[in-house]
């Protein structure tokens, strides 16, 4: 098994199952994030965004609303994983066994669980992936499992190859 540190995007032949990536970025979470995110999705809980309510649940201050995790650490994982991506296709057990807090850093790493070719698209390749996140204590505070569609290595919008039927142009 091998760590992966990369500094830049991975395409489908850099992928190996049972590889582990640690991803570079952490974010500590701040009151105006949760409020705008809570917000600009329309969640109406109290629990989120009023301080004073929350004040009085069993958490004694606001939640820090989930789909702002699960974003967050998808997107600390876009790096390393899906940099290159051609789509998301699916999402699966997403699981947030810890709270977050304001004031709480989030952290990430992803697992690869199966990279295979895409029988559709010869340019490209399927991958699934496990990705955890994690607060500063290092509880893990969301889990889910994920495929994205990714480039195959010279393929894609950076290359003169076009990823349309797996032709090229000149």
């Amino acid at each position: 098994m091998t760590t992966h540190h990369p500094d830049h995007g991975n395409y489908f032949e850099d992928f190996v199952v049972g590889d582990i990536y640690e991803h570079a970025l952490g974010r500590t979470v701040t009151t105006a994030d949760n409020m705008h995110f809570t917000l600009m999705s329309q969640n109406t809980a109290p629990i989120h965004f009023d301080h004073e309510y929350a004040s009085k649940t069993e958490f004694g201050k606001p939640l820090v609303v989930a789909t702002f995790t699960l974003s967050l650490v998808a997107g600390q994982s876009v790096a390393d994983i899906s940099q290159n991506v051609v789509a998301s296709l699916g999402w699966n057990d997403i699981r947030m066994p810890n709270p977050v807090f304001e004031g709480d850093t989030i952290r990430s790493r992803s697992k690869i669980l199966a990279a295979r070719e895409s029988g559709s698209r010869p340019y490209a390749g399927i991958v699934t992936v496990h990705t955890e996140g994690y607060n500063q204590r290092g509880e893990t505070v969301i889990k889910f499992d994920r495929t994205v569609m990714v480039y195959k290595q010279g393929y894609g919008p950076r290359f003169e190859k076009l990823a349309k039927k797996g032709t090229t142009t000149s």
